[in-house]
């Protein structure tokens, strides 16, 4: 089912439309005029937008250049009357992905509706690529330190394994690059990795992520979803923060992992899975075990292999490599002249705490690259960053 935004102002119009696209189990929003069409798109993402060429208040045309503007990525369909043929191929020039002339062809309808959402899908395919190629080039982990080294030594061994990995250490330390390296060098690597942070879930949707739901299994369940595992399906599923995922969850997410097979919320279905399972966490699980707030059988599901990331202050030495490629990719996504850092300046980034670790060095790296010039120094660090 995919979101389609209608704009006309004649109504029988938006009322043939509408009945059609239903029947075909899409969601249908309108708008009489391009103005309130831009309004709507602009608050929501939609698949598809069909508008009129010859609208009051703000015509079709307009519309098209300020909703590309403001959404680059939207497939917007054009609705041309008798007589403006050539406004509608002007549109196309413009961006517009296709026409349908007045009186509308339904049969026409669904065939360009059926392709431009197909156009649709691949561009959000691409645009997922592209920024899996930017994470996987970015996203390296970096250092020469003992403790980094055997961290890369186990990665080599574990990885080309289904082996299900616990990855704990300090928030911001990378653990989540560990988990994508260990799915990059995978069997599984050309397949999805899907990741669920489970803090930022509230207790009431985690499961509906997790396993999907059936359309009104709850309230606000307008239609069927796939949860994250079966997202990942022939991939790897990253669990960040496990250790905040609730009691009820984590039940079910130990029956898949035992049983390999999952059931949307609503449902009654059985649905295998083929899902490799990689779990973080900045907490002590052991103790958490011990206080009653995780399961020590999923703890040990989860536990097949260890992996603790060190804190940024324990691997010091890094620093200078890891400032070195902070300055290369932040100066260009942020659009800056590279600089580079004296030693001395190097020297006060290991004396600092870094209780944010690897996340707040970065952040640190991009102040200094805005707010300094030519050469970073000593005297600079101290004073663009409160005193380091």
């Amino acid at each position: 089912m995919a979101n389609i935004l209608i704009i006309d102002d004649e109504k029988s119009i938006r009322n043939s439309l509408r009945d059609v696209l239903e029947y075909e189990g899409h969601s249908i929003s309108e708008a009489d005029n391009g103005m309130e069409g831009l309004i709507k798109l602009k608050e929501k993402d939609y698949d598809l937008v069909l508008c009129d060429i010859k609208m009051p208040k703000m015509d079709g045309m307009d519309f098209l250049d300020m909703a590309l503007n403001a959404k680059p990525n939207s497939v917007i369909i054009m609705i041309s009357g008798h007589g403006t043929i050539e406004t509608a191929v002007a549109s196309i020039k413009k961006g517009a992905y296709d026409y349908l002339p007045k009186p509308l062809d339904l049969n026409r309808l669904l065939v360009i509706t059926k392709n431009g959402l197909e156009r649709k899908e691949l561009v959000q395919e691409t645009i997922h690529l592209k920024k899996r190629v930017h994470q996987s080039k970015s996203g390296t982990i970096l250092g020469e330190s003992d403790a980094i080294k055997e961290i890369l030594d186990l990665i080599e061994k574990v990885a080309p394994t289904d082996a299900r990995v616990l990855i704990t250490g300090p928030n911001g330390s990378g653990k989540e690059l560990v988990a994508r390296e260990l799915h990059n060098k995978s069997s599984r690597k050309n397949q999805q990795f899907v990741e669920l942070n489970c803090a930022a879930i509230p207790s009431e949707l985690i499961e509906s992520e997790l396993f999907g739901h059936e359309k009104g299994a709850f309230t606000s369940a307008v239609k069927t979803k796939k949860g994250k595992f079966e997202q990942a399906e022939k991939g790897t599923l990253f669990l960040d923060e496990i250790g905040d995922m609730s009691a009820s969850a984590q039940a079910k997410v130990l029956r898949a992992l035992q049983e390999k097979k999952i059931t949307r919320v609503g449902g009654e279905k059985d649905i295998p899975i083929d899902v490799r399972v990689l779990a973080a966490t900045n907490k002590d699980l052991k103790k958490e075990i011990n206080e009653g707030t995780f399961r020590e059988d999923l703890y040990h599901r989860l536990s097949v292999i260890l992996i603790d990331v060190p804190s940024l202050n324990q691997r010091v030495s890094d620093i200078p490599i890891l400032v070195d490629h902070f300055a290369k990719v932040v100066s260009e996504e942020i659009g800056v002249k590279p600089k580079a850092f004296d030693p001395q300046a190097i020297a006060t980034l290991q004396s600092h705490n870094w209780s944010g670790n690897i996340r707040e060095l970065r952040n640190v790296i991009e102040r200094l690259l805005i707010l300094c010039d030519n050469i970073i120094t000593k005297e600079d660090v101290v004073r663009f960053n409160n005193g380091v």
